[in-house]
């Protein structure tokens, strides 16, 4: 009998183990997904990067992945509640996201990398700022629910059958798969920037502008087509 016991026993903690470590590989692997896209924040970190260094395009990446994670968390609460709200809104919605857009647009191109190259006598503030705009920036795209929708899916993440301390860790792992995204991308665009000079960085800053500004532009006509219609 003991010996049974303690089979069944070794067969729960290895089927225990397995949920573990899929759940936290599932949930790493979300939050890579949901920042690798090289949308209007990563562009935005690139930007930072090249033109301030690494930190301010890792602190702007750390504000995309609270955004990301605060949307993770509103979806698994109330999956098919914010669904609703999203697929009933989804016009204005566009509409607010681009207008943020363009503004974060025009303000890139009219940017002058030269002072912001300079140091700064209060860097607190500036990260804070920057980690401030990264999120608003993502916040600001609420579409983002429907790529994590089928991604919770897809993983399986989370489930009714899981205890509520994986379910803290699977979000924990979210946020972290986010920020090694972040910390390999700003590493990998600050070792190439020493190539670059004031005005390279001065034609950066227009093209990703312009970049910006034309998805924001499409964004907001769709938009205001989709109100309409």
């Amino acid at each position: 009998m003991i010996f049974f016991t303690n089979f069944a026993n070794c067969i729960l903690c290895g089927i225990i183990m397995e949920l573990f470590i899929s759940t936290i590989l599932g949930c790493f692997a979300i939050g890579i997904i949901l920042s690798a896209p090289m949308g209007p924040i990563g562009i935005l970190c690139v930007q930072r990067t090249l033109n301030k260094g690494r930190e301010a395009g890792w602190w702007t990446g750390l504000g995309a992945a609270i955004s990301d994670l605060l949307y993770c968390l509103l979806t698994g609460m109330g999956m098919s509640f914010v669904n609703k709200v999203i697929e009933s809104n989804q016009a204005p919605l566009q509409i607010i996201g681009s207008v943020i857009l363009l503004i974060f647009g025009f303000f890139i191109i009219k940017r002058n990398p030269a002072t912001e190259i300079k140091d700064t006598s209060d860097k607190k503030e500036n990260h804070y700022q920057e980690m401030v705009t990264g999120f608003l920036l993502t916040l600001s795209n609420p579409l983002l629910v429907f790529l994590i929708i089928p991604l919770f899916a897809r993983f399986g993440f989370p489930s009714t059958e899981m205890p509520w301390p994986l379910i803290i860790i699977g979000y924990g792992f979210i946020f972290a798969g986010a920020i090694v995204w972040w910390t390999v991308l700003t590493y990998l665009v600050n070792t190439v920037r020493a190539h670059f000079n004031i005005r390279s960085m001065w034609v950066i800053n227009i093209v990703i502008g312009i970049i910006i500004l034309i998805l924001s532009v499409y964004g907001l006509i769709t938009g205001i087509m989709n109100y309409f219609s």
